[in-house]
């Protein structure tokens, strides 16, 4: 398969990712789509006589020569569409580009994707919840997206790379710049473990309407986005309206009601467009990490000691049930009135003794 044609096919004028997607369904590949009459092309969904007549094949085809001559001479991998090494994530957004260029030593289908957004204006409160939320994901090896913007973006990128984690940076231009340039040393080390990645090809300046197109490739290539500091307008709110759009999660972590820079995450969360965010550990438990990636300790119960009557009951019979309990099979095992038992669940489950399922199901911690 060319790679010249598939260069080619994100430099034809009119065709966007989602008619290139609908030409190569139709065609089978990049290179049957410059081979066979225009004219067949209306039989693609979405392409109509408009389309075609700003098609520009010769031009293409030449630029994509261009290209292909940078690609090679800067080590630079570049990653179709039907490739395997295409984020998955990604792929199933219907938007996604066609084309990526990387630059790294990167796995974009890691077993973890998180994205973490912010202002650029980070405070010093931002920055140390990006540290701890960086530290406690440590764990499960994750890979951090962002975008390499000033602010929370560079805290992040940081500081997964003070703890080993692979992180990508998805840029708004072309490979050969760097903005804003104050991140050239960082974007260098980030190759090491990471990388970036771009749907720009070179001399693609970092003009401010490429930003909000770059977004959503920082939501669309992960399982969930992390929203640390953030005013009510801004790239970050835009990557996370994306990343619903997309049926992502969306997590925010909570501010003062009076800064400016938690107005943005405080408003995600009253509008139910993120859930709160205190830890990672919420994260994972609501991502379903919890259980299958973290080593399991040898079961041994230990009885807390400073259980009331009724909660060690309560601790007892889930524990003896081995599998999630429902609150009202957990009213007959009990024989607890509803509100006493609820209570004590809330208890319980404050003190970590607990946690609630779906369903109000309940499971030892």
């Amino acid at each position: 398969m060319s790679l010249q044609h598939q260069i080619a096919l994100t430099f034809i004028r009119n065709i966007g990712p989602v008619s290139a997607k609908g030409l190569l369904e139709h065609f089978g590949d990049a290179e049957s789509i410059f081979k066979v009459s225009k004219r067949k092309w209306l039989n693609v969904p979405g392409i109509g006589e408009w389309t075609l007549e700003g098609v520009n094949l010769d031009f293409a085809l030449s630029r994509a020569e261009e290209e292909l001559k940078f690609v090679e001479e800067n080590h630079v991998d570049a990653i179709f569409y039907t490739d395997l090494e295409y984020p998955k994530r990604l792929k199933n957004c219907i938007d996604s580009p066609v084309l990526l260029y990387a630059k790294g030593n990167m796995d974009l289908n890691a077993k973890h994707v998180v994205s973490v957004v912010g202002t650029r204006r980070a405070t010093e409160y931002g920055k140390e919840l990006c540290r701890q939320l960086i530290e406690e994901l440590q764990q499960y090896n994750v890979l951090v997206v962002s975008g390499l913007a000033a602010g929370i973006d560079t805290a992040a990128h940081k500081e997964s790379q003070k703890r080993g984690l692979q992180t990508v940076g998805v840029l708004g231009h072309g490979l050969e710049m760097m903005y804003p340039a104050g991140n050239r040393s960082l974007a260098e080390k980030m190759r090491e473990n990471g990388g970036l990645l771009t749907e720009y090809p070179s001399g693609t300046i970092a003009d401010a309407k490429n930003f909000p197109q770059r977004n959503r490739i920082v939501a669309g290539m992960s399982d969930a986005t992390v929203v640390i500091e953030a005013g009510v307008k801004g790239g970050a709110l835009i990557t996370a309206e994306i990343a619903n759009s997309y049926d992502r999660d969306v997590f925010a972590f909570p501010g003062r009601i009076n800064d400016e820079y938690s107005e943005g995450c405080n408003f995600l969360v009253r509008h139910n467009k993120a859930q709160l965010l205190t830890c990672a550990a919420d994260l994972a438990y609501s991502l379903g990490w919890e259980e299958s990636d973290v080593k399991p300790k040898k079961e041994q119960l230990v009885l807390p000691m400073d259980l009331s009557d009724d909660e060690r009951l309560i601790f007892n019979i889930i524990h003896q049930h081995k599998s999630p309990l429902a609150i009202d099979d957990l009213t007959l095992k009990t024989n607890m009135p509803m509100s006493r038992l609820a209570m004590n669940l809330l208890n319980m489950e404050m003190q970590g003794y607990i946690r609630s399922l779906p369903g109000k199901t309940y499971c030892l911690n």
